[in-house]
């Protein structure tokens, strides 16, 4: 027997000679102490044939391609040039994993062997490998082997078919934990507040409510008539409201100091956020739950569909279970136990939650159950491998399934499936080319306003150059910055020019300044101050010869 192993490397494939095999599967324990040592395990193996893989591409193609079971042709290329077929002894290829050993044993119709011997020996030639292979270093080898390691892990989240429902599973994870936390904390402040306002339990029951009625009122003694309005804008009742401010009169709880207060509504106002955020996720499901599995949320309910996406790990794995799965997903404790017990199996779980089930009457929730987890598998395989999402086939779904509830109800005959599919194509297709259509138009539209900032850029530049070399142009963008300032300037100096003579010399020199700051933005603005300087008060004609006159005096000293 002639054993080869195939050994695949971040730099390439390699095909190593076993020397006498027959020996080496005898000796095993001897085998696995030598794989240890160069110098023995050189005794045992030899390198027939290596390919190194041309780039990082083809290298990640490859590793690819073994990783999913498919003999690559690069593969299947350097197996044919270097596999011995012909001789007397039996040629047999040893493969680490079982699934390409499959793979090339259909393709080559040669015999495999895996495990054993072929285990060992693939563990020497790992640890060996850069000496067993000329011209490769360690350090080479750990870089391929780091390059190749990232660009997997970047391939497969990449195209990760499952990167679209985890927003949906995670968001769906949170909705029910602040469903809990919610409600926890909410008992925390009926208890606590409780003991200053007891009566408030008994006319607000909703905890949300509660907690805004309690975060409003504070003291209950400083609770008057004015303050009707806002409990009335709260409860949404004026009736409610009434009847708390009367409970708060004769109210049997306890005084209450103000530190304890404090701490109370900032609790409760931690809860009443917590309830607003609570309805911002939840319509975050929605418009997720749209985007991905528009069906099914059509069909079922937002939440009720997010939940079996949840527990079937992603929309992939949802429309690969077959009807009678889907009908008791989340009831596998009572399915398990009644398999035991030898008890009655659970005709739903968590699709029990949808409104169609509660519906139904007592003798026809399993049946509801069983026709509604058939619509359910339609709707996610839709949504899976359909490339527009649409909510046409949902919408028709449910109408399918509101028949059948009159039909189990008053016994009117439903259309039939066939009937109804061809209209949700015909339908579908329309709302299809639709919304290419509107896509086809935001591409355009988009590329239009990508043309225009690069003209817009380019000219930019070009007058940037034009500016550079003459030291007068500017750009029309600045141009109109510059105009808008002018104006707003103009409008301030309006009345600055009629209130001119009630003002002091000081303030003019001020505004003397800042005009001469601004004149060389425009010319428009110099021409307009040298008119507001010739037109200058008496005051100010009569203050200069004044100054004139004491500057010539202390010259003279």
């Amino acid at each position: 027997m002639i054993l080869n192993v195939l050994f695949e490397h971040a730099s390439g494939y390699a095909l190593f000679a076993v020397k006498e095999a027959e020996e080496i599967g005898m000796l095993l324990p001897q085998v696995e102490a030598s794989v240890l040592s160069l110098a023995k395990f050189n005794g045992m193996v030899s390198l027939a044939a290596f390919f190194p893989f041309k780039s990082a591409q083809a290298a990640l193609e490859n590793i690819n391609a073994i990783s999913e079971g498919v003999v690559h042709a690069d593969l299947k290329l350097f197996l044919e040039t270097n596999l011995p077929r012909s001789g007397k002894k039996k040629a047999v290829l040893g493969v680490s994993d079982a699934k390409i050993g499959a793979a090339l044993q259909e393709e080559f119709s040669i015999s495999i062997q895996t495990g054993g011997v072929v285990a060992e020996i693939t563990r020497g030639v790992r640890l060996h490998f850069h000496s067993l292979v000329k011209g490769l270093t360690s350090q080479a080898a750990s870089k391929a082997q780091l390059g190749l390691g990232h660009s997997y892990s970047r391939a497969k989240v990449k195209f990760n078919v499952n990167r679209a429902d985890n927003m949906i599973i995670q968001s769906i994870a949170l909705l029910d934990q602040l469903d809990k936390d919610i409600n926890t904390f909410s008992m925390r402040v009926r208890e606590w507040y409780g003991y200053h306002f007891p009566e408030l339990i008994k006319v607000v029951s909703e905890n949300s409510m509660y907690c805004r009625v309690a975060q409003l009122i504070g003291n209950r003694k400083e609770l008057s008539e004015e303050n009707l309005e806002s409990l009335e804008e709260v409860v949404m009742d004026s009736a409610k409201a009434q009847a708390i401010l009367d409970a708060s009169r004769s109210s049997m709880g306890m005084d209450i100091s103000p530190i304890d207060l404090i701490n109370i509504e900032r609790f409760s106002n931690r809860v009443v956020s917590l309830a607003a955020y609570r309805l911002e996720l939840q319509e975050y499901l929605r418009s997720k739950m749209s985007q991905v599995a528009p069906n099914l949320a059509a069909l079922i309910g937002d939440v009720v569909g997010a939940r079996l996406i949840s527990h079937a790990g992603s929309l992939t794995n949802l429309a690969k279970y077959p009807a009678s799965t889907v009908q008791i997903l989340g009831a596998e404790k009572a399915l398990f136990r009644a398999l035991k017990t030898h008890g009655n199996t659970p005709k739903y779980g968590l699709i029990f939650h949808s409104t169609f089930i509660g519906r139904a009457a007592a003798k026809n929730k399993g049946r509801i159950s069983r026709y509604l987890a058939n619509k359910c598998t339609i709707a996610s395989r839709i949504d899976c491998f359909s490339e527009l999402p649409t909510s046409v086939f949902g919408d028709r779904l449910r109408e399918q399934v509101e028949e059948r509830l009159s039909f189990y109800e008053t016994g009117e005959v439903p259309r039939k499936n066939v009937d109804v599919m061809k209209e949700a194509v015909k339908e579908a297709t329309d709302v299809a080319a639709e919304l290419k259509r509107k896509l086809e138009k935001k591409e355009k539209k988009r590329k239009k306003r990508e043309k225009k900032l690069k003209e817009l850029d380019a000219n930019g530049e070009t007058n940037g150059e034009a500016e550079a070399e003459n030291g007068e142009a500017e750009t029309p963008i600045v141009k109109k910055k510059k105009k808008q300032l002018a104006e707003e300037v103009e409008a301030e100096e309006t009345p600055a020019a009629e209130n001119g003579a009630e003002e002091t010399p000081k303030k003019k020199k001020k505004q003397k300044s800042e005009t001469e700051n601004q004149d060389d933005t425009t010319e428009t603005l110099s021409q307009k101050k040298k008119k507001r300087k010739s037109g200058a008060t008496e005051e100010e004609l009569a203050e200069t010869p004044v100054t004139e006159k004491k500057k010539k005096k202390k010259k003279d000293d």
